[in-house]
């Protein structure tokens, strides 16, 4: 192991430990106190601690995955960078749709922990040697290519008609928002990149391959925290979220089965913590 990746590594474990730290206190607050939220609408505050609560089984599954990565596990490697693409989405969304105060600088903080994260992470992870054929490929990568053009469906349903009628879409008056940041997000990169995964997957193209747990993985961390959403807003008394809720949940079972049986199927040279570089796509 040389000097350099060595060092990297040691940067990439300490960004982990900071953002697992500052994802935890930020969830733990939006959840029991009551300022973190004060300036937004009701139905904004209980899809954001929706959100808090994904972010919860996120911090764990960040752990979960720094732990099994220094014992040599391929898959811990996939379950990592699935949560860190998890991570980004949601401190996007804190960052620009949530009113300004005391925690902006530490979603501020987040997000920029995660991107450069990821930026670091990501090339010096080693690949699997051989990937998934056959039922297990088609089924996960069909799963994203389903998933992807579903939710761009189920979002497109409301700016459309809304675009027509020079109307804002009422989920967005309802949570007091100059625009959707979610469906500013998804629409643009998210879902388009997650039917992308999947093609190259059919493919057979390596980057694709490979990518295809993480974009699993962030797909039933996205489907919990919206289901968690969907929770709070039916509980508060507001039922017309049942059928979508019942959707997700289908989502993320189907979600959770690609990934695991995909990732059984995974051989590859993570021997040891330390494997060597191999870019993405390589």
């Amino acid at each position: 192991m040389d000097t350099g990746q060595s060092s990297l590594q040691a940067v990439v474990q300490r960004r982990g430990t900071a953002l697992v730290v500052a994802s935890l206190g930020s969830a733990v607050l939006g959840l029991l106190a009551s300022w973190p939220y004060k300036e937004e609408t009701g139905n904004w505050v209980l899809q954001a601690q929706g959100q808090d609560l994904g972010n919860l089984v996120a911090v764990v599954a960040l752990i979960v995955g720094a732990v099994r990565m220094r014992a040599g596990s391929l898959k811990a490697v996939q379950l990592w960078a699935g949560t860190l693409f998890y991570v980004l989405h949601a401190y996007i969304v804190y960052s620009f749709a949530v009113h300004f105060g005391r925690l902006f600088l530490v979603y501020v903080a987040i997000l920029g922990l995660v991107f450069y994260t990821l930026i670091a992470a990501l090339p010096t992870r080693a690949r699997p040697a051989a990937y998934p054929r056959g039922a297990v490929r088609v089924f996960a990568a069909w799963v994203l290519i389903g998933t992807g053009a579903l939710f761009a469906l189920l979002w497109l349903s409301e700016p459309i008609p809304a675009t027509v009628s020079g109307q804002a879409p009422p989920s967005q008056q309802a949570a007091g928002l100059i625009v959707n940041p979610i469906h500013v997000i998804d629409l643009s990169v998210v879902l388009p990149g997650m039917i992308t995964i999947g093609i190259l997957a059919l493919r057979g193209n390596r980057t694709g391959l490979f990518l295809t747990v993480p974009a699993l993985v962030f797909c039933v961390l996205m489907g919990s925290s919206i289901i968690a959403a969907m929770l709070l807003i039916v509980m508060s008394g507001d039922t017309s979220g049942l059928a979508p809720m019942v959707m997700v949940s289908v989502v993320v079972d189907t979600s959770l089965a690609a990934a695991l049986a995909y990732v059984r199927r995974l051989t590859g040279p993570l021997n040891h913590p330390h494997a060597s570089i191999h870019r993405i796509g390589g």
